[in-house]
């Protein structure tokens, strides 16, 4: 149509130069992700805990993941895109988080060539793209690996706009398949882009132009095509498929975050609330790209607003809304991006409240496309007025640039991993209930249980609400064998999470360590319900299950059991977990060793044998000579050396451990068994000999 600027996608020259520019200055920036690790927070069931995910590619898993609402949204393609990560480098952090910057990358030279493609301008396009690119604000939607859905859809939607480009010079059908195309993938991505037919509206008018008709005259001089106005009706119509695709998938998108449990009630975040907070935010946001500061993973949302704060946002977004309006013929482009802005917000603006957040820094990945808009167009018009030659306009646009990579460089060394990122967020936050506890999650893993349970804590103080907490500190209880006041915990995260998968299948865990069989399988099968693809909660269950049912007949007392299994040593660990007590476990020993006695060739002691009946340290250390003894009559038993290597790591004999482990190893225990199951090694971890096996594996 008139509108749009007849020219290649890319050419030789300026704009080659452009995109070695944007893609040297994302290297230089985002190259150190290549050493970060996962971040505990939405990556564990996105990608390192998630079965289906860690199995990659297969038939069954892409079934799995164009029929689940896990993690509350239906996006099939992100699931197949991790899926294809762990297919081609398996669990390497490293590259799942380059994966995420090639795709930054991108979309950045796609959105560069869009805009010159549309607006026929180089300079000012690379502008826009260079701030896409480098604004500290896009830090979390490339240094997350599991905001993989972010870079997805919007690289799908830039494909759509860059389609609806040539179909907007040329209308066809073939044209406008592909732009559906584009924009059915994008939503199966993240529904982000619904607003997409909106925005599609907004470049009809600028730059677009489709509202205006002029004559194309020949290469002759004489008169050629016309090409006549679209009326506002027709460019509304001619988009009515792409409005009922995003009513579709604005109807799942509801569907799953409400059979997921991420909407909160109006009970808890009143819609007052929710449209103070959608003020603010607007505004919030603005002052971030012009300040990028204090920025953090997670915002928690107040239970109140100061007035002022509210009043003082909806004065700003009315006085630039009738800015732009007022200027509408002289600067186009200024209510198109401002319109671009508010309108691509709408999903993520908080009417609809998903989690406790106020604001989230990875919503503005699409949004402020428009006010870079603004940015790059205004200084152009200011430094024209002001009769500024085209170099200080390009001197200033790399000055800021410059600022933005920098303060970009460094917060992206936060994400480095969870202890990194969420001490970040407690420092420039208040009250910050998500970033206490999932940086106690982090200080456990790394066995550091007192300082974690203190955050669990703070968590609890600041939410006495929040499920995850209860269920982190019954957890720590639960570790100190103090089962009844873990219990207590769990019960009380299902009192403000129904439904909570984890909570059930800790009360599993709980109930069996007090000998209550039925009342954990009853716990299991409803985190099982409520989360079908529960791995742990599956597992726990078919153990439970199936101890139950075949031993409860047979089984009328514990030491008619413990008689039962001395003449039958191949049901040994389907018992062991009804014998909890130390005296017991003690009369278990024994019976093993009559076993091993009478049927030395007996070899049935797997990785969850031991554990289950050895609870707390001290009798853990007791099955020591059991172990020595399944040596002595094998030695080529892995699994045995791995539990001595586990129990004198247990006991700081770090050279018997490591030793141990080596055995192990040498008689077919693999890397990956050690990797994700060595809690017990985390004391010989930072030896140079345990680093050596582990590396040669």
């Amino acid at each position: 149509m008139t509108g749009l600027i007849k020219k290649p996608f890319f050419n030789v020259g300026s704009e080659l130069l452009v995109c070695f520019f944007l893609v040297l200055a994302m290297a230089a920036v985002y190259h150190q992700v290549a050493k970060f690790d996962f971040i505990n927070f939405d990556t564990d069931q996105y990608v390192y805990e998630n079965s289906f995910v860690k199995e990659g590619l297969t038939a069954n898993n892409i079934n799995w993941a164009f029929s689940t609402m896990q993690a509350c949204n239906w996006h099939p393609l992100t699931w197949l895109s991790h899926m294809l990560d762990v297919e081609l480098y398996g669990l390497d952090p490293g590259r799942h988080h380059l994966a995420n910057v090639l795709f930054h990358i991108v979309n950045t030279l796609l959105l560069f060539g869009i805009l010159r493609q549309m607006t026929g301008t180089t300079w000012r396009s690379g502008l826009v793209a260079a701030l896409f690119a480098l604004h500290p604000l896009h830090v979390e939607s490339v240094a997350w690996v599991a905001e993989r859905k972010d870079l997805l859809s919007t690289f799908f939607g830039l494909l759509a706009i860059w389609s609806y480009t040539y179909y907007g010079r040329r209308p066809g059908i073939g044209r406008y398949l592909l732009l559906m195309l584009f924009f059915i993938l994008s939503l199966m991505a993240k529904p982000m882009m619904v607003t997409l037919p909106f925005g599609l509206l907004l470049l009809d008018y600028w730059p677009l132009r489709r509202y205006q008709f002029e004559i194309l005259e020949k290469s002759n001089g004489s008169a050629g095509q016309i090409t006549y106005q679209c009326s506002p009706a027709k460019l509304i119509v001619e988009k009515i498929p792409l409005f009922l695709l995003s009513a579709a998938s604005c109807m799942v998108t509801l569907y799953a975050q409400n059979i997921g449990g991420a909407m909160t009630s109006f009970a808890l975040y009143p819609f007052q609330l929710r449209m103070e907070n959608a003020l603010v935010a607007y505004a919030a946001y603005i002052g971030k790209m012009l300040w990028p500061k204090n920025l953090a993973i997670f915002y928690p949302l107040p239970v109140m607003l100061p007035i002022w704060q509210v009043i003082s946002s909806c004065l700003l977004l009315t006085a630039i809304t009738y800015f732009a309006l007022r200027f509408i013929k002289l600067r186009p482009w200024f209510l198109v991006g401002w319109l671009w802005y508010l309108g691509t917000l709408v999903p993520v603006i908080g009417l609809v409240q998903v989690g406790g957040q106020a604001m989230a820094d990875r919503y503005t990945y699409i949004p402020l496309i428009g006010l870079f808009i603004i940015i790059a167009w205004g200084l152009y018009d200011l430094m024209t007025q002001w009769k500024f030659n085209k170099w200080t306009l390009a001197a200033f646009g790399l000055m800021l640039v410059g600022v933005f990579m920098a303060v970009s460089w460094s917060q992206v060394g936060y994400w480095k991993n969870s202890t990194t990122v969420f001490k970040r967020a407690l420092a420039v936050t208040e009250n910050n209930w998500v970033a206490h506890n999932n940086l106690g999650m982090a200080l456990v893993a790394l066995g550091r249980y007192s300082e974690a349970n203190a955050h669990f804590y703070d968590a609890l103080k600041f939410n006495p609400k929040f499920a995850h907490a209860y269920v982190n500190t019954g957890v720590e209880l639960l570790r100190q064998g103090k089962i009844d006041a873990a219990i207590r915990q769990f019960i009380t995260a299902l009192k403000y999470k129904n439904g909570f998968a984890e909570s059930h299948n800790n009360l599993g865990l709980a109930f069996i360590r007090k000998g209550k069989l039925e009342e954990a399988i009853r716990n299991f099968q409803l985190a099982v319900k409520f989360k079908p693809y529960y791995e742990d909660a599956r597992r726990n269950l078919n153990l439970a299950f199936s101890t139950y049912q075949k031993f409860n007949r047979a089984v009328s007392n514990m030491r008619e059991a413990i008689n039962f299994v001395a003449n039958d040593p191949n049901l040994d660990s389907k018992l062991k977990i009804l014998l909890k007590t130390k005296k017991e476990l003690d009369q278990v020993i024994g019976k093993f060793n009559k076993s091993l006695s009478l049927q030395p060739g007996f070899n049935k002691l797997h990785n969850e044998d031991i554990p289950i009946v050895a609870e707390t340290k001290k009798q853990y250390e007791n099955a020591l000579p059991i172990f020595i003894k399944v040596i002595r009559l094998h030695p080529d038993c892995p699994q045995a050396y791995y539990h001595i290597a586990c129990i004198y790591a247990r006991q700081g004999r770090t050279m018997e451990s490591i030793n141990s482990l080596d055995q192990a190893i040498q008689n077919g225990f693999s890397g990956r068994d050690i990797i994700e199951s060595d809690s017990d090694l985390k004391n010989i971890r930072g030896y140079d000999g345990y680093q050596l096996l582990v590396r040669g594996l």
